[in-house]
């Protein structure tokens, strides 16, 4: 039996798959005020597929990790691993768009195969409508800004325990640095530092275009294609997943100088600690510009933080113990996702919208209310 439904009809948004965490709420029905895509506040829904569409993520994962290990192969084939610079920034700046490219390969696998319109993809990826703008431009602000504080706090912590030596009245580090770049050896310390952040805080807005290139795929469409397993499946997924891929660098002795695997599980820690928080930005405001924003402070802050506390006598540190993607960093992410939870931040997202199947209305006392119809209009 089949049956057509009409604009006039309450389409009734169905809630969430059985395997979704135990704890996150239903969706609420959309009222006859709502508009396209929004609950009865005008809050857009996020789009989510009714189950995972498993072989376009091994497509996206496939080819995000084949490209990543294929534009750090001269890096590879040189013979000087990290020691060329250039090479290291570009092979890096490069890697960050290999996501991108995996999800516009997923995306066209997806819309063969569900044939989705065009215009619910950047839906789909969290990068329009921004709605409701106020939260979704705030929480931006707030994960840009509020990255810059947990990098600074990771450190500290990291002093804290012994596993480095900071300078942070004397700042003879960032002081030692200055001396090396002619005719700024005068400048009041209080300038120059006043000076520095404002650098760190420019550059990591020019970060923002290499930064979208990964997290368009990691949260925008990784996370949201996994969303179906529940919350937390999905969000450690995601974080496993982004660590194995830096994989190409971190084995050369990236981050962490460690050129092995313990290299590459610091890595992976990292990215799920940090990719939780990234995750939550995403999926409380249902847009991945937040995300977009701590990814970006995240990469450009990092370094320049550490030169600003470090003492200048000191030895460098292991960047496994005192980094914000290693053990100090999962210290502090590990407070504020726990401050998340109690608040219950994670249970706080904009609605889910699934397209397929939904629930219809039928008319008062009929037979046939609630049934569940299919995108073609098949009565299940």
């Amino acid at each position: 039996m089949s049956t057509g439904t009409d604009r006039d009809d309450k389409a009734v948004v169905g809630t969430e798959p059985t395997a979704t965490s135990a704890g996150e709420p239903a969706g609420e029905p959309v009222g006859e005020s709502a508009g396209e895509g929004t609950d009865a506040k005008g809050r857009p829904f996020a789009v989510v597929p009714a189950k995972v569409p498993w072989l376009e993520v091994a497509v996206f994962v496939a080819v995000a990790v084949i490209l990543a290990w294929l534009v750090c192969l001269p890096l590879w084939l040189s013979g000087e691993g990290l020691g060329n610079l250039m090479l290291v920034q570009v092979s890096g700046m490069a890697m960050m768009f290999t996501p991108l490219i995996a999800v516009v390969v997923a995306m066209l696998i997806q819309r063969r195969r569900s044939g989705e319109p065009r215009s619910s993809i950047v839906r789909y990826l969290g990068i329009w409508p921004l709605r409701p703008f106020g939260r979704v431009l705030g929480m931006t602000a707030l994960a840009f800004f509020g990255v810059f504080v947990l990098v600074a706090v990771a450190y500290l912590l990291g002093a804290a325990f012994g596993w480095m030596q900071v300078d942070l009245f004397g700042l003879s580090g960032f002081k030692a640095q200055l001396a090396q770049l002619p005719g700024l050896e005068e400048i009041p310390v209080l300038i120059a530092v006043v000076g520095y952040l404002a650098i760190m805080a420019l550059g990591s807005l020019l970060n923002i275009t290499v930064a979208f290139g990964e997290e368009v795929g990691w949260r925008g469409w990784l996370l949201t294609s996994l969303r179906p397993l529940g919350t937390w499946p999905a969000l450690l997924i995601v974080g496993v997943i982004w660590g194995l891929w830096h994989a190409p660098l971190i084995l050369l002795g990236y981050n962490f100088s460690r050129p092995d695997i313990t290299g590459l599980a610091f890595m992976v820690g990292g990215c799920v600690m940090v990719g939780i928080l990234f995750g939550w930005l995403r999926l409380r405001t249902g847009s991945v510009w937040p995300a977009v924003a701590a990814h970006a402070a995240l990469n450009g802050s990092a370094g320049m933080l550490l030169g600003l506390f470090i003492d200048g006598s000191a030895q460098a540190p292991d960047m496994a113990l005192v980094a914000f993607l290693g053990v100090s960093g999962w210290i502090v992410s590990a407070v504020v996702i726990v401050v998340l939870l109690v608040t219950g931040q994670f249970r706080r997202q904009p609605e889910l919208g699934f397209k397929r199947p939904r629930l219809v209305a039928a008319p008062s006392g009929s037979a046939e209310a609630n049934v569940t119809v299919t995108s073609h209009g098949e009565v299940l």
